[in-house]
């Protein structure tokens, strides 16, 4: 059975939720592998509706084990709002594993990532304030704090205090606040790690022995392509890799288990945070795709920025991410359009660019080369076949497919769990 990648092939907020719910219902173990609790998905179930964040969508399957990678930063407080929420809903949590050698966003994470931002000022990021990138950067400077580190009290104050040795200081003197407790810091992450200790595996052995016993393991990428800290928008990008190379790293799987690369799109665009944005839309159809599509982050409440079906990431997409499968969703609000805009390619200062520029300058400049396809009218949430769809539909979609060089394997056609056209198996 395979080792399957599921990843944002945009900005993300793209349906991962749903598509992952959808492949983790056939799955054993689904592995959270990048980011934090600056991600979130929603899962659709019925009349219920889960909005997650660190958890991974497998939380809702009763038979899947969902488990949070070595590449995750995990807010142990934020991970047990999400039990507690879950618990309350009668959703078992117990199977959850999480990695002994995860990064834990600590509270000074949460606070230099709220000052350093308003200190920004118009160069800000547009971060999520959750700590993510702090906790990031002291894992890539060798002072962060590991789970592990969490059961033990010498050498988790160790850890706190040559964390905060260089802090403090940075938080006096140039940010004008006052200095972190190591005491109470100590204190209060031991309290969290003896909650967190029954969930605490080595999450890199459990996943490759599941694998070379035959299970089905879906690694789950938080955030999207567009966002990675390599591949994406840089610097307007997130602290990780939510790239299908990060599944790898994240949970200590080598690439000769990856099997299927599967990317999921919007039948438009829509970005979150700072940052260029080629196919925005600052007219009434950008409001009316945030309307209809309802188009809210799941984690900040903020408005997202709509945009139309950009085709030169999607094929970025497909390129950097080795993509087999293309997961189209929310087709459906595009229903009642005359006409849908897709942007083919770019205009740079009067040069056409049908790739993506390296150069972020370049990028930054970008004007979007539109083509136009003839929408339709009818409603397609009860549509379970690709052949029943309008005839400009189908047009549209085959369309998307071509510019994207790769296959569209399935489609959302509305926001309930069964509102999707299966054309092409994501499990062989």
């Amino acid at each position: 059975m395979p080792g399957i990648v599921l990843i944002g092939a945009q900005w993300g907020d793209e349906g991962k939720g749903k598509a992952t719910d959808l492949i983790g219902t056939k799955v054993d173990y689904v592995a959270r592998f990048n980011g934090g609790n600056n991600a979130g998905h929603t899962v659709v179930v019925g009349d219920e509706s889960y909005a997650l964040h660190l958890l991974p969508s497998g939380i809702i399957s009763p038979k899947t084990t969902p488990v949070i990678g070595n590449g995750v930063v995990v807010d142990p407080e934020v991970l047990f709002e999400e039990i507690d929420g879950l618990k309350s809903r009668g959703i078992d949590c117990s199977r959850l594993l999480v990695s002994e050698s995860a990064n834990v966003i600590a509270p000074y994470h949460r606070m230099i990532d709220k000052v350093t931002e308003r200190f920004a000022g118009k160069k800000k990021i547009g971060t999520t304030g959750r700590g993510i990138g702090p906790a990031y950067a002291d894992k890539i400077n060798r002072i962060g704090i590991r789970v592990a580190d969490l059961f033990s009290e010498e050498h988790l104050r160790d850890k706190v205090e040559n964390a905060l040795r260089q802090k403090n200081q940075m938080l006096v003197k140039l940010y004008n606040r006052r200095p972190v407790d190591v005491d109470a810091t100590v204190e209060e992450l031991l309290k969290l790690g003896e909650r967190l200790k029954p969930y605490v595996a080595n999450t890199s052995l459990v996943l490759n022995q599941a694998l070379d016993d035959g299970k089905t393991v879906l690694f789950e990428g938080g955030q999207a392509t567009m966002l990675d800290i390599d591949h994406g928008t840089y610097p307007f990008v997130t602290s990780s890799n939510p790239t299908a190379g990060g599944a790898c790293t994240g949970t200590g799987v080598g690439p000769t288990k990856i099997d299927r690369v599967i990317g999921v799109s919007k039948a438009y665009v829509t970005r979150v945070g700072e940052g260029p944005f080629p196919t925005e839309l600052f007219d009434e159809w950008g409001d009316w795709l945030r309307a209809q599509g309802h188009e809210y982050g799941v984690t900040t409440g903020r408005p997202r920025r709509c945009g139309w079906f950009d085709a030169v990431v999607n094929r970025y997409a497909t390129q950097v991410n080795g993509l087999t499968d293309i997961v189209l969703t929310k087709l459906d609000v595009l229903t009642g359009l005359k006409e849908i805009p897709i942007c083919v390619a770019y205009d740079v200062d009067g040069v056409r660019y049908d790739d993506m520029p390296a150069d972020q300058v370049a990028f930054a400049a970008a004007k979007p080369i539109y083509e136009t396809m003839p929408g339709w009218t009818e409603d397609i949430a009860q549509v379970h076949r690709f052949e029943d769809l309008p005839a400009n539909c189908q047009a549209y979609v085959k369309r998307l497919e071509e510019l994207s060089n790769c296959r569209i394997s399935v489609i959302g056609t509305g926001p309930q769990r069964d509102h999707i056209i299966q054309i092409h198996s994501l499990i062989d």
